[in-house]
């Protein structure tokens, strides 16, 4: 599934649901730069080896290559990517990051181990629940290793944000589902059922929930707020009311930016991207439905066939520093998701959080999110 591509544009019934905890804090330098300096104490013991504050041994000067696989977007010049990857190889010099960005992301790795095909990499990035029960589905070997208990940090990972029952995939940022609108052309619609009056016809672009995390996002939004026995019923009126879907988030928000519909699904961050001198921020107001906004975390989970989990742990513990948090925010215009990280005032300015953060749990997409999406495909793309 394809994330928005903001840096690399020049330009069962529902009772289950989760209610998140707010997604801001306190605690770090509000500018979030720098290099991020190691806080751990360490003594050697008889091996070598150093003890951290828990006790865990581990090398004292790792070495060797880490493959992340990751989205595209998450990589490149002035990305959340780009910036771990230089401060981690800074913190640990005999260190190499290297990205890959498989085209069909998580899919390939499924696919691959089916066939007992070597991984090629050591950890995911980008991770998301629905993913997540897909790799569980579809796979009777673990792709994933379990490695909550041994990250540090991953306790201070917000409550209402951890997916994985099983201790596999660690969130690190999440965004919330929400539409921009134009308040030039349309008001606030303010719920969903307001999205079916007159109105608003023809006014709302979304996306392909079989392709797109914001638009499988919306879709489950639609099953919460509809139940499951009413969401069909809810698009079949959305689709009366001409509700474009495309394919995936970029086509959809450009489609957007081209005056084609004053409404678009998007994420609350959209001011955090686009403010600044000359933009015209009447374009760029975020509406909630229901007083809620669907969060999608994005998690990272190392690979179980991997001969590198330990350089894999220490990744995943840095990218959950506070400083590394504060980078993610402000480079992935997403969330942190660990508690008491301020990403700075600037952030914190165009940054929205809706009032009642909704989301399904892995428990509540297992065995139904497949069923979901391929319903709602054959109503509204296939009819």
């Amino acid at each position: 599934m394809e994330r928005r591509e903001f840096l690399k544009r020049a330009g069962a019934g529902v009772g289950g649901l989760t209610l998140l905890a707010g997604c801001t804090g306190t605690g770090t330098d509000e500018t979030g730069g720098g290099t991020p300096t190691a806080t751990r104490s360490a003594t050697p013991d008889e091996g070598g080896r150093t003890a951290t504050p828990t006790g865990r041994p581990t090398t004292s000067a790792p070495s060797g290559t880490l493959n992340v696989a990751t989205y595209s977007s998450f990589t490149g010049e002035g990305t959340a990517g780009n910036w771990l990857k230089s401060a981690f190889e800074e913190r640990y010099p005999e260190v190499t990051v290297e990205f890959s960005t498989p085209e069909n992301g998580v899919n390939q790795f499924i696919q691959r181990k089916r066939q007992s095909a070597p991984i090629e990499a050591d950890l995911y990035v980008g991770l998301n629940t629905g993913e997540l029960v897909r790799v569980d589905e579809r796979l009777d070997e673990p792709l994933f290793a379990t490695v909550r208990d041994s990250v540090e940090g991953a306790d201070t990972v917000k409550e209402g944000l951890r997916i994985d029952p099983d201790g596999r995939a660690i969130p690190y940022d999440t965004g919330y589902i929400s539409l921009v609108y134009d308040e030039n052309e349309v008001e606030n619609p303010g719920t969903f059922d307001a999205l079916l009056e007159p109105r608003y016809e023809g006014d709302l672009i979304t996306q392909n929930a079989q392709q797109s995390d914001p638009g499988l996002a919306f879709l489950l939004w639609t099953i919460i707020a509809k139940g499951e026995d009413g969401y069909l019923d809810y698009w079949s009126a959305l689709a009366d009311n001409g509700v474009r879907v495309l394919s995936d988030w970029e086509p959809a928000y450009n489609a957007y930016l081209n005056g084609e519909a004053p409404m678009v699904v998007s994420y609350s961050t959209d001011q955090v991207y686009y403010h600044g001198e000359g933009v015209d921020m009447s374009r760029h107001q975020v509406g909630f439905l229901n007083d809620q906004g669907y969060a999608n975390p994005e998690a990272m989970a190392a690979f179980a066939d991997s001969d590198r989990t330990d350089l894999a742990r220490r990744f995943m513990e840095f990218v959950l520093t506070p400083e590394a948090q504060a980078e993610i925010a402000v480079r992935n215009v997403q969330f942190p998701a660990v508690e008491g990280v301020d990403p700075g005032e600037e952030f914190s300015k165009y940054a929205y959080e809706p009032p009642e953060p909704v989301t399904f749990t892995y428990d509540d997409l297992a065995g139904n999110v497949g069923t979901w999406v391929d319903q709602w495909a054959r109503q509204i793309v296939s009819g």
